[in-house]
Parts: structure tokens; sequence; C-alpha cells
């Protein structure tokens, strides 16, 4: 715990069974109260890895719900096991997991509800290994989002977040999509309810193991967002009706 909240470490994992290891060991187990692992049906021992090490909270679906489904379950999860910090850890040690406590921090001393590791503040992106059109696709689209929306980030696509209880359960989760939009999605739906954002400085490593998406499924991705933050304006405008982004009443 910190400031006595809950603190619970979720892992949306996909074929993680070689990675699985180092970063449950680097979470700083000392504030962190519970760890839950959402397997989303690999095709490895990503399941049978997370109980060997101790894990009590290990969900295996029976078949593939996409990365957004498979994280609105580890949320549904975290609040049933009464967390009141949320922090989503990738198992395939793209991000440090020795940055949990300064996340946590912020939002246990009531500074953000919402904080971002971010790969793009500092230097630390092309020097993990990310790929170079990755890194230009994230700043571009990221710059045309700062320009759309009421709020300015580093980077909206990173996958290292942190959450506090009141937000998660402010938020039309279920309304997002089952695929890797959601977590863009979700970051619309926070700057469309008022929320604040704080970011920090993220190291980031790209191995063999790390997970990632092709080319065609980047692309796609890419798409996406452009479609999602021009319906987030439109809607803002009231040119168009959306049930995603606006919490009813704000």
């Amino acid at each position: 715990m910190l400031n006595d909240k809950k603190i619970i470490v979720v892992m949306p994992a996909y074929n993680a069974e070689n990675t699985l290891e180092k970063t449950y060991q680097a979470l700083p187990h000392n504030i962190i109260d519970d760890v839950i692992l959402v397997d989303d049906c690999s095709t490895d021992n990503t399941a049978e890895k997370a109980k060997l090490l101790g894990i009590k909270h290990v969900i295996q679906h029976e078949k593939n719900v996409g990365y957004g489904g498979n994280q609105k379950n580890c949320y549904k999860k975290a609040l049933a096991l009464k967390a009141d910090i949320v922090i989503m850890v990738h198992p395939d040690y793209q991000y440090t997991p020795k940055l949990c406590e300064a996340m946590a921090s912020l939002i246990s001393n009531n500074v953000y509800p919402c904080v971002l590791g971010s790969r793009i503040l500092g230097t630390g992106a092309l020097k993990g290994g990310m790929p170079l059109y990755k890194y230009i696709a994230n700043r571009l689209l990221t710059f045309f989002q700062n320009i759309i929306l009421p709020y300015k980030l580093s980077e909206y696509h990173t996958g290292y977040r942190a959450f506090s209880r009141e937000l998660l359960e402010k938020l039309p989760l279920e309304n997002n999509d089952d695929d890797f939009i959601f977590d863009n999605q979700m970051l619309l739906q926070i700057i469309g309810a008022g929320y604040q954002i704080g970011e920090i400085t993220c190291p980031t490593l790209y191995m063999e193991d790390s997970s990632s998406i092709n080319l065609i499924r980047s692309s796609k991705y890419g798409l996406l967002v452009l479609l999602s933050t021009i319906e987030y304006k439109l809607a803002k405008w009231k040119l168009i009706k959306s049930n995603h982004y606006f919490i009813s009443g704000k």
C-alpha cells in the first residue's frame, strides 16, 4: 500500500511465458497488494508459469477476446478485489515495472487520477529498440491528437498506465473496442470526462519476445486513432452522437 491505498497490478497477457518471470520479479512487491494476470488464450504456458510464480489471480480465456477485451476483464477483476489504484504492466518487459511505485505515488497523493509511462519523454524509445517506423508513426499520431484534442501529451500510445479506482468506475469502458484501439479510446474518455493525466519518463526495451503488432495491424491502429479522434471532436461539437467518449453529465 501507499497512503493506505490498495495497489493492484494487472497483466493482460498473450504468449508471455518467456518474459513473465523477469517482469514479475522486477515489480516493487513491497507496495503491491495483489497481481492479476489475464491470459488471452495463449498458445504457450503463460498461465501455468504465472501460477508457478505465485500469482494468486490467474484468469484464462477459453477464446481470444483481443487486447482491449482482455483489459476490460483485468479492470473488472481489480475493482472486484477492491483496488484503490490499478497499474497495467505488460508482461513482456517492454516497460520497466520499476516505475510502478512512482506512478502509484502520484495517484495516492491525489496529484493525478491517471499516470502514463511515456517512452517519448527523454531518449528512451529509439535507444530501447523501438522500430523507427513505429517511432515516426507514434510522433505523427500524437502530433495530430495534440492539435485536435484539448489536451497535450508526449505520447498517446503507451501501454504503461495507472488509474485511480474512482476513474475506472466512471469510465464507460464496455463501449470501447476489444482490439488495440481500446487504449486510445480510453484516453479520449478520460479527456472527455475532464480528468487530468500525468506522465513520467519510461525507458523501454524491445526484445525478441516483446509483444508487437505487425505492420498491417499497426496501420489499422493508426487509421482508427485518426477516426476516433475525429469522432471525439465531432461529438464534442455535438455534430454527431457518440456513446464512446463522454460520461453522462460531463
